[in-house]
């Protein structure tokens, strides 16, 4: 087994690698929060533990790529923007292997809220199949977050030994929101 301590990050992009037709442009920021020269938000990114994949690599060499990148996880940070729920190939993919074969948890954030999330159930509506039937049948270990910079740096504390509580409709407190400074 790989040694886990990356972070996987997933997201939607939507058949293209333009960041303003995608999802990328979160993933961009996410790298660039943790390339920040000076700054405590940090990832070791497992999309850099494995060799480069191109556009004409075939779905078999993919596949292979993204399992040898979640193996080497200790979780995955899942971007939802407004087009993820209709992704039905790379994301439920990720989504299954992530829960299915490396128990790792789901760090659920969602770049269409900014305030605080106190009950996911309304936002099982935005996620892929692939996520709501792991929910439903309690089989994902997930949080739910506003995709802000100060509450993702908290959840990356949730691993495969540490995940968080709710079976895959975890929430933070009031409190916690108040420590983060948005309330």
């Amino acid at each position: 087994m790989a040694y886990r301590n990356g972070t996987y990050v997933a997201f939607h992009a939507n058949g293209t690698d333009y960041p303003l037709h995608s999802d990328i442009k979160y993933y961009n920021l996410i790298k660039a929060w943790s390339g920040k020269v000076g700054d405590n938000f940090t990832i070791v990114n497992s999309h850099d533990k494995t060799a480069a994949v191109r556009d004409t690599s075939s779905k078999e060499t993919l596949r292979r790529r993204l399992k040898e990148r979640l193996n080497s996880s200790k979780n995955m940070i899942l971007i939802i923007g407004e087009t993820t729920k209709n992704d039905d190939d790379w994301v439920p993919f990720e989504i299954e292997y992530a829960v299915d074969t490396c128990k790792i948890p789901l760090i659920i954030t969602y770049v269409d809220i900014s305030t605080p999330i106190y009950n996911c159930s309304p936002l099982l509506s935005k996620l892929p199949n692939a996520l709501r039937t792991r929910i439903a049948d309690r089989s994902a270990s997930a949080i739910h977050i506003p995709f802000n910079k100060k509450v993702l740096q908290d959840a990356l504390r949730f691993t495969f030994n540490n995940k968080p509580n709710g079976y895959g409709e975890g929430i933070y407190s009031q409190e916690a929101y108040k420590n983060f400074g948005m309330i």
